[in-house]
């Protein structure tokens, strides 16, 4: 869609078209809401000055990108937003050309301006090529993110910063004066005056370089701009994020100036949509909802696995002044909410930083209290040298609780969560063991409560497998649970939420299985393995995780140590590849997943 010969009234227009498209979209599918919303004048705007085919666009998360997408071909494909085959909900260069880069997780956005602006100043481009990044305020609680800025400072390549910042504001701006300076320092008057004036005190020396540098800052200190003017980069706002003409007029001064600047957007979150307009965290993403009255579409279900979880945390919680606990930025998504606001000085949010999350949390270790760092599987990977060098180096008892473990629908391949299993086994002291059901959840965080060495635990996005076998025993160290015993020679190895999959897969079969809840894969149940291996050499390995490194190579790194080498192991665990969005279901049939699937596997290989 060519948008650079419309008129401020004809994109006006189409902000509140592309905002509509949103809404039903969204509101059908499920996906996120309140942010992109708010984002559209920003994205029109972008595509107003900028060239997203030419000039990288670089959307930090990339989940409020969904008027880019509209704006670059895919009107018609958005229908399909999230579904499985259809269009992705975040930014996917092999969707289109004109998504420059991957992004799921936060605060990745500046590091990627900085590098392309290097490019392009080693190709000798900058004259008809400049980065443009989109960042929330959120991101800005990353410590990468002052990484970038602050070599960014220093290199000074130009690149343009959009900081949309929609809830936290990184300074209050001063009323009318703040607004009004903001205003003249936008202007390309102004920004002329500032050059002139640099190269007019460079012929008068140290004093009136002094005089200058302070007239400058004295009026910066009334804006919220300082940190960056200090880090050497260019400060613009803050902006009225829905004011197109301001927009426009403040992104082409920017382009024109060849340096790095950040301009401070202040927009409103669910703007066009009443409902959804403010602060509220639920409309940040949602599942399909009733477009009248915001309800959601969606029907009870069993208690998913969260729920599970703070519940058996807070009861735990209660009984035990030493147990604290920590999220990065997600606390209704891992459950931590409810144990926030009771217990506020033991449990905290610390914002869009897993690397800190890990290492406050050793520290407290180190102190004698009993921390659960409670992180998506997905965003553990961010925080991966800080469990190897902060937490398991000194053998500290931080316990790891591992949300979203397996596949997660439709956020797609940045947020899959498969390959923990994989990256934890590998260091040293750390344990890992897993929950199959609501009791043997319960059964499991009361074993990591009282467990003195690091761990991690993992379960579901939803709710577990629900199976009729028998109920679970207390957790002990390096012990399995034989739920099934028959003389068949095929045994079904379960490993967390793969051992409902085992047993519905069993469901499917004409033949008696042995089924074993694993529950641990670090230490294994070396005992139980030997004996089972003298009575069954046909193993079938079930777990929601990478096989690469995962639960299936585990067993078979025990089988080889010990020299066993009469059993046949098969692992139903994911291939060598990223795992596309779409709902779970499909995603699994796709992968050859579904228990009747696995069934006709187990019967040909049997």
């Amino acid at each position: 869609m060519n948008i650079k010969e419309k008129s401020i009234k004809e994109l006006t227009v189409l902000c509140q078209e592309i905002r509509e498209e949103i809404l039903r979209v969204v509101s059908k599918n499920g996906g996120h809401l309140s942010s992109t919303l708010g984002a559209t004048e920003i994205i029109v705007a972008m595509h107003y000055v900028f060239d997203s085919k030419n000039d990288p666009f670089i959307f930090d998360v990339s989940h409020q990108s969904y008027a880019h997408k509209l704006l670059t071909d895919r009107w018609e494909a958005f229908d399909t937003l999230r579904q499985f085959g259809g269009t992705c909900g975040y930014t996917k260069p092999t969707e289109s050309e004109h998504d420059y880069f991957v992004a799921g997780h936060s605060s990745t956005s500046i590091s990627l301006g900085v590098g392309a602006a290097k490019a392009i100043a080693l190709k000798k481009e900058q004259e008809s090529r400049v980065p443009v990044v989109m960042i929330g305020d959120g991101s800005m609680t990353a410590g990468m993110v002052y990484e970038a800025l602050n070599e960014l400072g220093d290199r000074k390549y130009p690149l343009v910063i959009i900081l949309n910042d929609n809830e936290m504001s990184i300074a209050k701006p001063i009323g009318a004066v703040s607004r009004m300076l903001s205003s003249a320092m936008a202007s390309p008057f102004y920004q002329k005056f500032k050059k002139h004036t640099e190269n007019f005190v460079d012929n008068f020396g140290e004093g009136a370089h002094y005089i200058a540098k302070r007239m400058e800052e004295s009026l910066k200190l009334i804006t919220p701009g300082m940190l960056f003017e200090e880090m050497g980069i260019n400060y613009i706002g803050p902006v009225d994020g829905h004011n197109l003409t301001q927009l426009i007029e403040i992104m082409q001064t920017a382009k024109k100036l060849k340096q790095p600047v950040i301009i401070h957007v202040q927009t409103v979150k669910g703007k066009g949509y009443d409902i959804a307009e403010g602060k509220e965290e639920k409309w940040h993403g949602v599942g399909p909802f009733d477009l009248s009255n915001g309800h959601s579409s969606k029907k009870a279900s069993a208690k998913n696995a969260t729920q599970i979880y703070t519940e058996a945390l807070l009861h735990l919680a209660k009984h035990d002044e030493k147990i604290v606990g920590a999220t990065a930025a997600m606390p209704s998504g891992t459950g931590l909410s409810e144990l926030m606001e009771l217990y506020p000085d033991r449990f905290w949010d610390v914002a869009i930083a897993e690397q800190h999350a890990v290492t406050s949390m050793a520290a407290l270790a180190k102190e004698g209290f009993k921390p659960f760092c409670t992180i998506y599987s997905t965003f553990l990977q961010r925080g991966y040298d800080q469990v190897i060098h902060d937490t398991c180096l000194m053998d500290l008892p931080v316990v790891f609780a591992l949300d979203r473990a397996g596949i997660v629908g439709e956020d797609g391949e940045t947020h899959q969560g498969v390959f923990d299993i994989s990256f934890l086994r590998a260091v040293p002291n750390m344990t890992l063991f897993a929950p199959r059901d609501e009791k043997s959840f319960h059964q499991a965080l009361g074993f990591a409560a009282e467990y003195q060495h690091p761990c991690s635990l993992r379960y579901p996005r939803g709710s577990f497998i629900k199976t009729d076998l028998p109920e679970s025993s207390p957790f002990e160290l390096a012990k399995s649970q034989l739920l099934r015993s028959n003389e068949s020679d095929i045994l079904f190895i379960g490993y967390g939420n793969g051992l409902g999959r085992a047993y519905e897969t069993a469901q499917h079969l004409d033949v008696d299985v042995n089924i074993l809840d694993l529950r641990f894969v670090k230490p294994l149940d070396a005992d139980m393995l030997r004996e089972l291996s003298t009575k069954h050499k046909k193993w079938f390995v079930f777990s929601d995780s990478s096989k690469m490194g995962g639960v299936g190579s585990a067993i078979l790194e025990f089988l080889a140590s010990e020299k066993i080498l009469d059993i046949e192991v098969e692992s139903f665990e994911y291939e060598d590849e990223f795992i596309t969005h779409g709902n779970t279901k499909l995603v699994e049939e796709s992968l050859g997943l579904l228990p009747q699937q696995l069934a006709k596997r187990v019967s040909t290989l049997s």
